[in-house]
């Protein structure tokens, strides 16, 4: 079936983009209003986008409480800091729960039992019981229509010591990381931990192949 998007509502895109464009990671925003209050949210509209400079993208829609931005996204013009935590399945159902939409003067961490850690770089802290966290100061804000896409840079990153295999090559052991991505309707999310290995091939193992000969 094809499905032409400028005949479809808001509604009927966002289904038919998250229903497919699966498994997507999941951004556990952590920011800070001026007066210093915190707030955590789930995004699932994330990726990383360069290494030089480092930069990783988040894609923040409008209040659901009616006109206005969302908590993250004013706290995020108003300091120019975040934290991006990541998920991982010990951590999900407290994810969930910062997903309600709570009054601004709430402090979501709290609500979900949850420990904030002080941040190496910047004011947000980290969520302890997040095994990755990147901390981050804004790179752009570029308006989507109904959406804002935060482009951070990350300053610095928290890795929890056990997914760190080999320290001095960086390894990081991303099984052990646990972590879950979103896939579509109200409570569907995929592991992480079950993989396929498809190693990268170079152009004259791919001619090889072709002519039937070994790699």
């Amino acid at each position: 079936m094809q499905f032409d998007f400028d005949k479809l509502s808001v509604a009927e895109r966002y289904k038919l983009l998250t229903s497919t464009v699966v498994p997507r990671p999941i951004a556990w925003v952590v920011t800070q209003d001026a007066a210093g209050v915190v707030n955590a949210a789930p995004f699932s509209f994330f990726n990383a986008f360069s290494s030089d400079p480092a930069v990783v993208g988040v894609s923040i829609g409008g209040s659901p409480r009616g006109p206005g931005e969302k908590d993250t996204l004013a706290n995020i013009k108003a300091t120019g800091q975040f934290v991006v935590c990541l998920v991982s399945e010990a951590t999900a159902e407290a994810m969930n729960i910062t997903a309600i939409d709570m009054p601004p003067e709430v402090d979501e961490l709290a609500e979900a039992g949850l420990t904030p850690v002080p941040s190496r770089m910047v004011r947000p802290p980290r969520i302890a019981e997040s095994p990755v966290a990147m901390e981050c100061e804004t790179f752009q804000l570029v308006p989507l229509g109904g959406n804002t896409l935060v482009l951070g840079r990350v300053l610095a990153m928290e890795v929890r010591d056990d997914c760190v295999a080999d320290p001095a090559r960086l390894y990081i052991d991303a099984p052990r990381l646990g972590l879950v991505g979103r896939m579509h309707g109200r409570g569907w999310y995929a592991r992480t931990t079950d993989r396929v290995d498809i190693p990268r091939i170079t152009w004259s193992q791919w001619q090889a192949r072709k002519a039937g000969k070994p790699d």
